[in-house]
């Protein structure tokens, strides 16, 4: 029997969120193996684990795989929740690289200075408002099914509803103009799995502060 997937990453938000959203839908457990210290990541460097020099890795199936969209693919395929054909998939690929974006945008907000926090968070919220939210509302409203693709829950609607938090942590009220986007969101988060990952505790991390981001430069030695 295989063991359970093996997650490398810092304690915090970041690129290994999308990972931990798509294995709780799936109802996988895994293991997280927390890099602490600069050290803790070039020993992962010096014995070949990271093919690309960098985190998140996850071991699983006996692979070490790294790239977040390699790692989400094979876990969407594995877990069936990558569509039933080559054309389902191709929709799926399209909204997830929306999604991802999106969520390239809260990564620099990580970086930004932060007397341009303000201005990069307005952004974020205008093209969610103004471009990202009102496409994937159409794509509901046009076939009028519970899910994006095909009426089957998939890692396009995952990682879309992980938007939809992030982006209603800036703005609350958000999504008032978009219901479908609404619903999907509260029919995602009730899937027992995914409202598990939701209360507190669960491995779902908390919105970056600053003490954790010092931490992660010192670790990555930024």
């Amino acid at each position: 029997m295989a063991g359970k997937p093996k997650l490398h990453y810092f304690d915090g938000r970041g690129r290994l969120d999308s990972i931990l959203w798509l294995l709780a839908a799936a109802g996988v457990e895994f293991e997280e193996k927390f890099i602490e210290t600069s050290k803790d990541l070039e020993k992962l460097r010096n014995d070949g684990s990271l093919m690309f020099q960098q985190v998140p890795m996850v071991e699983i199936d006996g692979m070490k795989l790294v790239q977040c969209r390699a790692i989400l693919s094979y876990i969407a395929a594995k877990y069936n929740l990558y569509g039933k054909d080559i054309k389902e998939r191709a929709l799926i690929d399209m909204y997830v690289e929306g999604v991802a974006d999106m969520n390239e945008m809260f990564i620099f907000l990580l970086i930004t200075p932060p007397d341009e926090k303000g201005a990069k968070i307005a952004q974020i919220k205008e093209k969610a408002a103004n471009r990202y939210f009102p496409a994937f509302e159409k794509v509901l409203k046009s076939h009028g099914q519970d899910y994006l693709v095909g009426n089957t829950l998939s890692r396009a609607d995952i990682q879309l509803v992980e938007l939809l938090y992030s982006v209603e942590e800036l703005d609350p009220g958000i999504l008032a103009n978009f219901p479908l986007l609404k619903a999907l969101k509260t029919r995602i988060s009730n899937i027992p799995t995914v409202k598990k990952f939701l209360q507190p505790g669960s491995p779902r991390k908390p919105p970056m502060d600053e003490k954790c981001l010092l931490k992660v430069k010192e670790i990555f030695q930024l």
